[in-house]
């Protein structure tokens, strides 16, 4: 799904309320119509009292900022996850070389 704005405009609240939200919403209800959850992150677009409210007022669900869990592998359970995941494939596709009589590999 692509949303654009305008070339050089500045993606402020008023912006982001009255350009992208509407567009994003209809968007995100035609894809899921029973249910979606916003995420908002802490740009200050996303974070600004307009945009809070439009999004409290046209979404059922919302995880705000300071829900989130921190930026940690450590702390945030999906990238902890997907890491692993990425990791254990990694094992699989790209096995450590093994020694064969004697020589080593370099």
């Amino acid at each position: 799904m692509t949303l654009s704005v305008p070339d050089k405009a500045k993606v402020n609240a008023k912006c982001y309320v009255e350009t992208l939200l509407p567009r994003l919403t209809e968007k995100c209800k035609s894809l899921l119509p029973s249910c979606f959850i916003s995420k908002q992150d802490g740009v200050l677009a996303h974070t600004a009292q307009l945009a809070q409210d439009w999004i409290v007022t046209n979404c059922s669900e919302l995880i705000r900022r300071a829900e989130w869990p921190s930026n940690s592998s450590d702390v945030n359970p999906l990238d902890y996850h997907v890491w692993g995941v990425m990791l254990e494939n990694y094992k699989i596709f790209y096995p450590k070389p093994k020694n064969r009589g004697g020589s080593q590999l370099i």
